[in-house]
């Protein structure tokens, strides 16, 4: 079993909890040093995907627009088209 967590952790515990630990303290260090805190990462991320969210449907909402305006043409003309062909 020892084999494994070591092949899980690519080193023994102790070592691995060592370099975790000396990573920690230097990526904490260069967070605070620019100001950043992980409740500023966590609201980051929930405010992307609010706005994915929200413009994600104006988008559509466009797309609605588009398809309407481009059916008020299309269709007549599809209309006018098969009539002409039907007298045929």
């Amino acid at each position: 079993m020892s084999d494994r967590v070591n092949s899980f952790l690519g080193d023994t515990p102790g070592r691995t909890l060592v370099k975790l630990i000396v990573i920690s303290l230097i990526v904490g260090f260069i967070m605070t040093v620019f100001g950043i805190y992980p409740i500023d990462i966590l609201e980051g991320i929930r405010h992307f995907f609010l706005e994915l969210w929200y413009k994600g449907f104006a988008a559509l909402g466009r797309v609605g627009d588009y398809l309407i305006l481009g059916a008020t043409i299309v269709i007549p003309v599809f209309i006018v088209l098969r009539l002409l062909s039907f007298r045929k």
